[in-house]
């Protein structure tokens, strides 16, 4: 049975496309941890820092608002940087400022996103190859045993049968896990996108007061 085999004995009986669900799996682990590392890394609570932001320009403190931006290190505050940078300037050039920052930091939020759903994608694509495969060894099988006019066994099926069901089942345990991960990361992608935006529209009211 399956649950008695070992990974590297699995791997074998899959066939051929095991090798590239594999490398699906490690790059998606490998691009889901990366992000977390990064959303972690950069996350900061939006509203507070805009709320410091807001009492130094109150108090006119601009040279201090933009060393506590340089600080965070966080897109975020990047892009709040750029519109205090223009807080003197007309609306029109405060937004743009702020809108050219967003061109810049979104990209590096959303890095990667679209390899790790296309690898959740293929994973399951590769399973089907790998159990039409099977299925082909089974027919082929089946063609030289009727040719040499001998019964056909369940023996001489079995390679192709394991192939197929074991090429299947990885593709699925890959791409279940990654489409969870894409979501996962996409939603606190888009959730800080909007916390941002938020932001970036109240510090805009605020200098255009």
């Amino acid at each position: 049975m399956a649950y008695k085999m070992n990974f590297w004995q699995i791997l074998l009986a899959g066939g051929p496309v095991m090798w590239p669900i594999l490398l699906c799996s490690i790059f998606a682990v490998a691009i889901f941890f990366e992000k977390i590392f990064y959303l972690n890394k950069t996350n900061i609570d939006v509203q507070n820092f805009l709320n410091k932001i807001l009492e130094k320009m109150k108090r006119h403190e601009i040279k201090e608002a933009l060393e506590i931006c340089d600080a965070a290190k966080s897109p975020a505050a990047n892009i709040l940087k750029a519109g205090i940078l223009k807080y003197d300037r007309p609306k029109e050039q405060i937004i743009q400022g702020i809108g050219d920052a967003f061109q810049y930091e979104i990209p590096h939020l959303k890095k990667n996103l679209t390899i790790l759903i296309t690898l959740a994608n293929i994973a399951p694509l590769l399973g089907l190859l790998g159990t039409a495969l099977g299925l082909v060894e089974c027919f082929q099988a089946i063609q030289v045993r009727s040719q040499a006019y001998q019964v056909v066994l369940l023996g001489d099926l079995a390679g192709g049968i394991w192939q197929a069901l074991l090429a299947t089942i990885s593709g699925l345990v890959v791409a279940i896990p990654a489409f969870l991960g894409y979501n996962y990361i996409a939603a606190r992608v888009n959730n800080f996108i909007s916390e941002m935006e938020r932001a970036s529209t109240e510090l805009v009211n605020f200098l255009t007061e």
